[in-house]
């Protein structure tokens, strides 16, 4: 096990002089961490070709099948919040491990499952360790990474995500003929294991050491993999900004704890930005894609194969396109990329909405999806997470991470329950209409409101975030 970790040092270091091997020793810790995102992928992923056959076997009515896809959500929403607060008791490494274990449950009892209600249970299970690695794995990679390739680092998380739903549609596509959609739920397990296994040679993160007073372990552990000199400027960075966060504290009355903390007026404009845009990922429609593709694409006439096919091709241009994002999001920014996609989103999902209602033909249809997979890929999908692991202090980091998930994790549950309802009673296209109006609001809230966290400490963001929001409420 290794007895290091590559400090986050303060912004104006160059990333020249951080060295390869401590470099590729945060990409091996980053990726192992992020086996868990690609778990997240995975299984919600799977269900939109198993569901096809789920329903054949059970003798699902429509409201069935939607309680098949949304009850993970259910237990995602529970597990986000209890995972943090597991996670600041326990130690990041120790809660990853736990997590793997609960997918691993969850995946056994859902591809063994003989009854409906069995499959529900498993499928619940499965979303609390969705809902935890949600909240876990952006408060991991954000505490073991350089501020220089932080961004980098953190974009692991939706990479790993859409590896996972690629992986997804291609497990459900190879099992599509002999409708075995216990074997496509099975395959999980696997990725389960190793991330278990993975967890026992991961290091503690740095930032959870400090919290619990562990300064000479911390510095032993930097100095260990980034030298003496960027173990310092660590320490010293974490110390001021803990001295930040008692000046605040001192200044208020307030004994919140946990969760609680979260409503303290110091926090209020980074729970404000990070779950407006939880919210707004979800309201954009992006798991109505994900979950539906199949059934979507089914119902302009194409067979159950040809449906799983259409969603491997999704799955790939999702996952070309976050590559991309993961060479852009240091180097462009994180504002910028956020604008470009809400704008491309915005586009697509217009275009869309006129494919439906014009009764234009399927491959059409696929087009504009894909345009909205590209412009969701390329900026909403991974830097919401990647800004939701920046803006709390570190002290705050695992709460806020974990809040931001939990809405996340509640909005992708109403939109989820609510899309088909929906298009029966406005129309497919006019319902694609709608997700782009929230595009347009995400539009205006970016640019008003969410600030550059590129090549910047906790410091210089909170006071962009401070006075975005004191300007704003100065003229209210």
């Amino acid at each position: 096990m290794p007895t290091g970790i590559p400090a986050t040092p303060t912004a104006d270091t160059p990333l020249a002089e951080f060295s390869h091997q401590a470099l590729r020793k945060v990409g091996r810790f980053g990726l192992v961490i992020a086996i868990g995102s690609f778990l997240f992928g995975y299984d919600t992923g799977v269900v939109s070709g198993a569901l096809l056959f789920i329903k054949e076997d059970f003798s699902l009515n429509a409201f069935e099948q939607g309680a098949v896809v949304s009850v993970l959500l259910f237990g995602a929403i529970v597990g986000a919040p209890l995972v943090g607060r597991v996670a600041d008791r326990l130690g990041r490494k120790k809660t990853l491990c736990l997590v793997a274990l609960v997918f691993a449950a969850g995946i056994a009892i859902a591809a063994l499952a003989g009854s409906y209600p069995m499959l529900l249970i498993g499928r619940v299970i499965m979303g609390l360790g969705v809902g935890g690695v949600s909240a876990l794995v952006p408060t991991y990679l954000s505490e073991i990474s350089p501020a220089q390739i932080r961004g980098r680092v953190l974009t692991l998380n939706q990479l790993l995500i859409t590896v996972g739903l690629l992986v997804s549609y291609l497990v459900d596509l190879a099992f599509a003929s002999s409708e075995n959609w216990r074997a496509m739920f099975a395959v999980g397990l696997i990725p389960a294991v190793g991330l278990a296994l993975g967890s026992l040679w991961l290091p503690e993160s740095p930032a959870w050491l400090m919290n619990h007073g562990k300064v000479e372990q911390t510095r032993s552990l930097i100095a260990s993999v980034a030298g003496d000199d960027a173990a310092n400027q660590t320490i010293d960075r974490y110390k001021r900004e803990g001295k930040e966060r008692e000046h605040a504290e001192a200044e208020q009355t307030s004994d919140r704890k946990g969760a609680r903390v979260l409503t303290a007026p110091r926090l209020r404009a980074a729970v404000v930005v990070g779950l407006t845009l939880a919210v707004l990922q979800q309201f954009a429609g992006i798991n109505t894609i994900v979950y539906y593709a199949p059934t979507i694409m089914q119902k302009s006439g194409l067979s159950a194969s040809n449906s799983i096919l259409y969603s491997v091709i999704i799955g790939v241009i999702n996952l070309v396109t976050t590559i991309i994002s993961l060479r852009l999001v240091d180097r462009v920014g994180r504002r910028p990329l956020l604008l470009v996609s809400l704008t491309g989103m915005l586009v697509s999902l217009v275009g869309l909405g006129f494919a439906f209602v014009a009764g234009w033909p399927p491959v059409l249809i696929l087009v504009f999806i894909l345009l909205y997979i590209v412009a969701f890929a390329i900026g909403m999908g991974p830097v919401f997470w990647v800004l939701l692991g920046e803006i709390f202090p570190r002290q705050d980091r695992a709460a806020g991470v974990g809040a931001g998930s939990t809405v996340n994790w509640t909005a992708n549950l109403v939109v989820s329950l609510a899309f088909l309802p929906l298009v029966s009673a406005i129309g497919q296209g006019q319902t694609f209409w709608l997700f782009a109006i929230v595009c347009a609001i995400g539009v205006w809230f970016v640019a008003r409101y969410v600030p550059e966290t590129k090549d910047r400490d906790f410091i210089a963001i909170d006071a962009d975030l401070q006075a975005r929001w004191k300007h704003d409420a100065a003229h209210a």
